[in-house]
């Protein structure tokens, strides 16, 4: 069963869905005005608008489900790519601790305006995990270390990272005890 340990950013998420939303309603106001039906090029606009507003709403709001980091069966799973999640095995995750980035927001001066990230270190001794390919506005993963944007996850700080580590702990000692290291 699936654990998840670092949420996504509900509130940011909630916020990218008033435009969307505005148009449906927008849509929906051409659709059932009271003149709606002497003028179809005005409908099917609206139409349109219900349809592709309510569309990318219902997609935001499956995001609020998405974590960006959980645990399933002996592995730790980075949700930064579309699709399935990377899946490392936990007992190549050595620590999580707090590191600094640009935020990856549109805007003339974002990139300058530092936010706090998480980063998962990675084990030196399995190579093949030190690079992947992973969507740039969500992280990075480069030379073992996964970089998860604060920007896009739940509020980060110094308790968040002892319980994330304290939970890699305690399933890395169970994997031990259980065998299946």
């Amino acid at each position: 069963m699936r654990e998840i340990w670092l949420r996504t950013n509900r509130r940011a998420i909630w916020f990218g869905t008033l435009p969307p939303a505005m148009l449906a309603l927008l849509g929906g106001w051409l659709v059932v005005r009271p003149d709606a039906s002497q003028n179809d090029l005005l409908w099917w606009i609206g139409t349109a608008l219900v349809l592709g507003g309510g569309g990318l709403v219902a997609a935001l709001l499956t995001q609020l489900r998405q974590p960006r980091i959980s645990y399933d069966d002996g592995r730790v799973l980075f949700h930064l790519v579309w699709g399935p999640p990377l899946a490392v095995p936990a007992e190549l995750v050595e620590a999580f601790f707090l590191g600094q980035g640009p935020t990856m927001l549109a805007g003339r001066h974002a990139d300058h305006e530092p936010t706090v990230n998480l980063v998962a270190r990675l084990s030196q001794r399995e190579p093949e995990w030190h690079h992947r390919a992973v969507k740039p506005g969500l992280g990075g993963w480069h030379d073992g270390y996964v970089t998860i944007r604060g920007t896009w996850c739940e509020p980060l700080g110094g308790e968040l990272i002892r319980r994330l580590n304290r939970r890699l702990r305690e399933v890395c000692e169970q994997d031990t005890i259980n065998g299946t290291d």
